[in-house]
């Protein structure tokens, strides 16, 4: 893979080649990426998606919106430090090309910003709730009238492949969805591989996946643009992934090992104390005394350490990404930049008391099977109108269930797998109270 490649300012539709020198300076075209996500509703509904902790009503925890802007932050400080060192070890891609430092940065920014745009109500509960109720659940009734690999993207339904659809998906009046730049598609995408084969190898790619079978031809366009590496196609179509989708990982892996952490201690769910002691172990070369001793209250200390914490994962980050950058050009660097990390064993102790106090706490768990419940029940009342429609055997019900969807769903005519995607699509871009309203109204709780 060659940069001046995966730089790429294409986007869907262009038929003229978009060069970097002839933009914009105002306005360059990655710029225009970022504000394109801001402006969706389907960013605007993370306002109120579960990041951690279900439906909370203090004002610290995050959402899905507050995290996906931090993480976005951090992705445009990795960004822009390996741009800077990428433009000192290729001066030809400023003197030719005329890319610039912050470009980078841009890229990584936007990509990162949008990384959960595609994540169902309630957390990786949600996705868990519609893969169940595909593999386990009445759901299980439409797997003798799809393909393998059609079947399998609803009962491993992925947040990132549904990410990649919503950024993409053209409707009427919109064709190719926000119209995003290449590149910035290329580092949104962690996992380029479509559902099946599962899990082929350890490679951090085949990790999830991140490809509905919808969407296959234009990922290929995009790959092919970007010049991604093909790892496999006979077995299941899987790419290489693109650079900077390490550094948006990067910035991901930092912000929850880090602001999950965060949010326990504020909530009480981790004592300050062992929590600070975990923390410390992280950036006891940074502090400095004077100013820790000086800070009075929890949130203070916790926020000092925090940050200190961060930049020193960027920085270490960016050494390890320029450090590996050959293997990545290569398409053979099978571990997130994180696994390198020399404060990995600390990390690790970070997440463990994360997971054991936080993910797995009373109040997360039993909002998540509110969750369950709400999303396996709008599933039900949605597909079997699909099915019914594709039948000819609407009821009134039916009918009364396919009208009140919004007009932005749609439907073809005998096309199963379509329709079916339409419905979690839509499912999945309901906000945690938009999820609860709908399942109230449909179970006769009117609200005022």
């Amino acid at each position: 893979m060659v940069w001046e490649q995966l730089l790429s300012l294409k986007r869907h539709g262009d038929t003229n080649k978009r060069i970097r020198k002839e933009q914009d300076e105002i306005r360059l075209g990655f710029e225009v990426d970022y504000d394109r996500i801001v402006f969706s509703s389907e960013f605007r509904s993370l306002q109120d998606k579960t990041q951690v902790i279900p439906m909370s009503k203090t004002d610290f925890v995050h959402t899905r919106l507050t995290h996906s802007l931090e993480v976005s932050v951090v992705a445009r400080s990795l960004g822009r430090k390996v741009g800077q060192k990428l433009l000192e070890k290729y001066p030809y891609l400023n003197s030719i090309h005329g890319y610039e430092i912050n470009d980078f940065g841009a890229i990584v920014a936007a990509a990162a910003l949008a990384h959960d745009i595609g994540n169902p109500p309630f957390g990786h509960s949600g996705e868990k709730a519609i893969g169940e109720f595909f593999k386990s659940g009445k759901g299980r009734i439409f797997k003798d009238f799809l393909s393998e690999k059609e079947f399998q993207d609803f009962c491993t339904f992925e947040g990132n492949a549904n990410g990649f659809k919503i950024l993409t998906e053209s409707r009427e009046g919109r064709a190719g969805g926000l119209r995003l730049s290449y590149a910035t598609l290329g580092a949104f995408m962690k996992y380029p591989k479509e559902s099946l084969p599962a899990k082929p190898s350890n490679h951090i790619c085949d990790k999830k996946f991140g490809i509905f079978q919808s969407e296959l031809s234009q990922f290929e366009e995009v790959a092919s643009e970007l010049g991604l590496l093909t790892r496999s196609k006979n077995q299941g179509l899987s790419y290489t992934r693109h650079p900077l989708a390490y550094l948006v990982e990067a910035a991901d892996d930092i912000c929850y090992t880090i602001i999950d952490f965060e949010d326990g201690i504020n909530l009480g769910l981790i004592q300050e104390e062992y929590a600070l002691e975990f923390l410390i172990n992280l950036v006891r070369k940074k502090i400095k005394k004077d100013k820790y001793a000086s800070l009075i209250t929890v949130q203070d200390r916790v926020s000092y350490l925090r940050a200190l914490a961060i930049d020193t994962l960027i920085n270490e980050s960016v050494a390890i990404f320029m450090n590996n950058e050959d293997e990545i050009l290569n398409g053979n660097l099978d571990k997130a930049l994180l696994d390198f990390s020399s404060y990995k064993a600390q990390i690790s102790d970070i997440i463990k008391i994360s997971v054991s106090n936080v993910y797995q706490s009373k109040e997360v768990i039993n909002k998540e099977l509110a969750g369950f419940r709400v999303l396996s029940y709008l599933l039900e009342v949605y597909t079997r109108a699909v099915i019914n429609q594709i039948n000819d055997t609407l009821t009134s019900y039916d009918n009364l269930i396919l009208k009140s969807l919004p007009e932005s769903v749609s439907f073809k005519p005998n096309d199963l797998y379509f329709n079916l995607m339409s419905i979690c699509s839509y499912i999945s871009k309901l906000s945690d109270s938009n999820a609860i309203l709908n399942y109230r109204r449909l179970t006769g709780h009117l609200t005022t």
